[in-house]
């Protein structure tokens, strides 16, 4: 499937009057697959057959990225970036679902685990997580390692650096944070770009960005979350990641000890698109160990 054809064939929500893109198929169980910045849920089409063969599988463009609306006049923050999801899936009618998610999404999903834990402690009826999967992201804040381009955008003298902004700084940095073996080919950064740009969307980069303030304020509740998941949990890590790679990883090995860590070695910080059949194999084989006789730590050869 091409980026065109993906966005053809998506659907639309309403969400507080606007309208949130995603992609649909498959059967079976729900898996909600979240993206990271600044990029889509087209980040998941490397692995989308595989999955759409097991799960009824999601793919949503959250708000002010990708083919979802980009309004000027908002408060992006991954608080409602949750919310979102969680309306999404109500509207949608779903009780379960599993949870897989990279970078920005990452953090996304660990709102709606702690929010599934409080509500699962005063016995409130929600949303049922089934197990959650992470792949690289901004996990733990404090040990991973943003980009100077991302501290720009997120200080005050952000919007003045849109104009300097283009497809060629992009591919810059997305060059500098993926595996030696694995860079991105042209036709992949021109389709980063376009997700980007589609609808004028460069100029929200400093309001989304607002989510590395938001990572440092929750950072107790968003870890906590990790510390105190009774799910099936699991972290699929590219090593290679300059943003967060292997000490993420083996922080997360000593954080949550319940959990399946994997080593992508070789692999930059979008695991997904670099080493999608390694991603997959790991996905896989933790629902399998964790269905069968709960979860533990891992490491690929």
């Amino acid at each position: 499937m091409t980026i065109e054809e993906w966005r053809h064939s998506g659907k639309f929500f309403n969400y507080k009057g606007r309208n949130i893109f995603y992609q649909e198929a498959g059967s079976g169980e729900t898996l909600l697959l979240i993206h990271g910045f600044p990029t889509a849920s087209w980040d998941w089409h490397h692995i989308w057959e595989p999955l759409t063969r097991r799960f009824h599988t999601l793919a949503p463009d959250m708000i002010g990225f990708g083919f979802s609306d980009k309004p000027r006049t908002y408060h992006y923050s991954l608080m409602d970036q949750a919310d979102l999801l969680e309306v999404m899936m109500e509207k949608m009618g779903i009780k379960s679902a599993h949870l897989l998610a990279h970078d920005y999404g990452g953090t996304v999903a660990q709102e709606l685990l702690a929010r599934w834990l409080e509500r699962r402690g005063n016995h409130i009826e929600a949303l049922d997580l089934k197990s959650i999967t992470l792949l690289n992201g901004g996990i733990f804040p404090g040990l991973h390692r943003p980009r100077i381009i991302q501290h720009l955008l997120a200080s005050p003298a952000g919007p003045l650096l849109i104009p300097f902004i283009g497809r060629d700084q992009l591919a810059k940095t997305f060059r500098e944070i993926s595996g030696q073996n694995t860079q991105p080919s042209a036709a992949e950064i021109n389709e980063y770009w376009s997700l980007i740009a589609y609808n004028a969307g460069k100029a929200l980069l400093p309001r989304l960005m607002h989510y590395m303030h938001e990572r440092r304020k929750f950072r107790v509740r968003w870890v906590g979350a990790i510390e105190m998941c009774p799910l099936p949990l699991c972290h699929i890590n590219g090593t290679n990641d300059p943003i967060s790679g292997r000490c993420i990883a083996k922080h997360f090995q000593q954080t949550a000890p319940q959990a399946q860590v994997h080593f992508l070695e070789g692999t930059g910080h979008y695991p997904q698109v670099e080493a999608p059949a390694g991603v997959v194999r790991y996905f896989f084989q933790f629902l399998k160990m964790g269905s069968a006789s709960g979860v533990g730590p891992g490491k690929i050869g």
